[in-house]
């Protein structure tokens, strides 16, 4: 990707949170805008978001977006002045989950450490280990 498109999607994952937050809309839910990736003829956008809540939470949030869309189509138009305002594609980030299921996977197989015994005490406080 070149620095140009890295810096265009950036302006869009901005401008696009800004907008969705203000949107004012209870069905929209708690969304953040993770990221944004434009095709190079900016004729599409895909929004990348995640969603605070259950599946069902998650649908409905992404109906709302869909349903906003236009709204933060013209938001982009006014705020960056592209030469094509690019058609928003709404997409839950599976980022996250997938991180989380990976910890819990690890977590099965590698044991977590032992709590530490000298909780309390500052490195100066312990004996040297001598052979």
């Amino acid at each position: 990707m070149s620095e140009r498109m890295r810096r265009v999607n950036e302006s869009l994952r901005k401008v696009l949170a800004d907008g969705v937050e203000r949107l004012g809309d209870p069905s929209v839910g708690f969304v953040t805008v993770t990221g944004v990736r434009a095709t190079t003829d900016f004729s599409q956008a895909i929004v990348y978001v995640s969603v605070l809540g259950s599946e069902k939470r998650r649908t409905r949030s992404l109906r709302a977006l869909e349903r906003a869309h236009g709204v933060l189509q013209q938001r982009v138009a006014r705020e960056l002045r592209l030469r094509r305002t690019p058609q928003l594609i709404f997409q839950y980030d599976e980022t996250l989950d997938r991180a989380l299921r990976m910890s819990e996977l690890l977590d099965q197989v590698v044991p977590a450490p032992p709590p530490e015994e000298h909780v309390n005490e500052t490195p100066d406080d312990r004996q040297p280990d001598l052979p």
